[in-house]
């Protein structure tokens, strides 16, 4: 049997819940999930922006017709909103099989001692503390069955620091840590739990970074080839659709032209 179709059978049937669903990975991995089972899949897709999440899911369901999806409205900053929403939720969502922790930001690129507390609290809020609150919301039912994966989207910033990124860098190395934390405290069920670092992926990321300035979020990739949504998508429904005893536990992904947070090279690809 291919891996394709292996990957398909195991992934039949699961109910996925991602946050950060509107655009970028989050949207990538939606559609990748729903590629990679054949449509067999029941979505649960939260995000900011219910009309991205409208119009994304009219489209799917175009090409999709036998998959289920369920959109709703969620800021993970609003951590009063997280468990209501999961409760709110349709009796067949219910039961999440596979958590995508994806919803995050960086915002701006200053120096310690120039950056303004709401970029500090909104990073952090978001990154951390977000990421944090849903996944003991959703750890419950995870528990009850003694199964479920986790999948934390981190990055390379969360590995290695770099000047302008403290704050950034800080969330992602928090995010690192509860991640190895979570892993040892349920080394004894089912449940598995992921890490994705991405490198440079060209998204809306710098544009939200650098506060809608399109000039200097597109220099962010000029001269460069770098990974794209779906190249990380990809890998997040990989890691997912492996066997029941295997742990894709912590994965570090790089475009070819990169190698750390400050080594990229920007030559002609």
């Amino acid at each position: 049997m291919s891996q394709g179709r292996k990957a398909a059978e195991r992934l039949s049937g699961k109910t996925i819940f991602i946050t950060g669903a509107s655009a970028g990975i989050g949207q990538a991995t939606a559609l990748e999930y729903l590629d990679a089972s054949n449509g067999n899949v029941k979505l649960i897709l939260a995000a900011r922006r219910l009309d991205r999440l409208e119009e994304f899911k009219e489209k799917a369901l175009k090409e999709y017709s036998s998959a289920k999806i369920y959109i709703g409205q969620l800021d993970v900053t609003q951590f009063d909103k997280i468990q209501p929403f999961l409760d709110g939720l349709p009796e067949e969502f219910k039961d999440i099989d596979i958590l995508v922790n994806n919803a995050g930001k960086a915002l701006g690129s200053d120096k310690v001692g120039e950056i303004s507390t709401a970029d500090i609290e909104g990073m952090i809020n978001t990154n951390v503390v977000g990421l944090i609150t849903v996944t003991q919301a959703v750890l419950p039912i995870f528990k009850a069955k003694n199964s479920g994966d986790i999948v934390n989207l981190g990055s390379v910033a969360g590995r290695e620091a770099y000047p302008t990124g403290s704050i950034y860098c800080a969330t992602k190395h928090a995010v690192r840590a509860f991640t190895q934390s979570l892993r040892k405290e349920l080394i004894d069920t089912k449940i598995r739990v992921i890490e994705i670092d991405p490198g440079n992926v060209e998204t809306e990321f710098s544009l939200v970074r650098y506060k809608g300035d399109a000039v200097r979020a597109k220099k962010v990739y000029e001269n460069t080839e770098p990974l794209y949504a779906d190249d990380v998508a990809d890998l997040i429904v990989y890691t997912t659709s492996r066997k029941p005893n295997t742990v894709v536990a912590d994965v570090l992904l790089f475009a070819t032209n990169q190698a750390s947070p400050y080594h990229i090279y920007r030559g002609a690809q």
